[in-house]
């Protein structure tokens, strides 16, 4: 019985210490019909299909979001990881955009980054 509990314990513990997904890098890009792509570089200890991070958003300072990527699997062996999102629109007059990630377990949380709009 007190090996089933320990191990209860340590797969549970083991999700909830994967923590929260920290955005290392974010890059942008004025495309020509002038919406905007956005690279992204995320790092979370990614803990297999229950704890990794599932997606990433472009949002305004005031909390409108803008665009989500969503990432379709873990990436346990490849940490830091790039995506990109493209096509999306930016209303006149932000000047710029914060970018999030998010996980299965904790949702949103760790370290955001802001990024200054080219051209604006």
């Amino acid at each position: 019985m007190k090996s089933v509990v320990f191990l209860l314990v340590f797969l549970f513990t083991g999700n909830v210490l994967a923590g929260e997904v920290t955005v290392v890098d974010a890059k942008v890009s004025k495309n020509f019909f002038g919406s905007y792509s956005f690279e992204v570089t995320l790092r979370h200890d990614d803990k297999g299909w229950e704890h990794y991070a599932d997606k990433w958003e472009v949002l305004t300072v005031d909390g409108t979001v803008l665009g989500t990527r969503k990432l379709g699997h873990p990436h346990d062996h490849e940490q830091p990881f790039t995506r990109t999102l493209g096509g999306i629109g930016i209303p006149d007059g932000i000047k710029e955009v914060v970018t999030r990630g998010h996980d299965k377990v904790h949702k949103f949380g760790g370290k955001e980054l802001k990024i200054k709009l080219p051209g604006r």
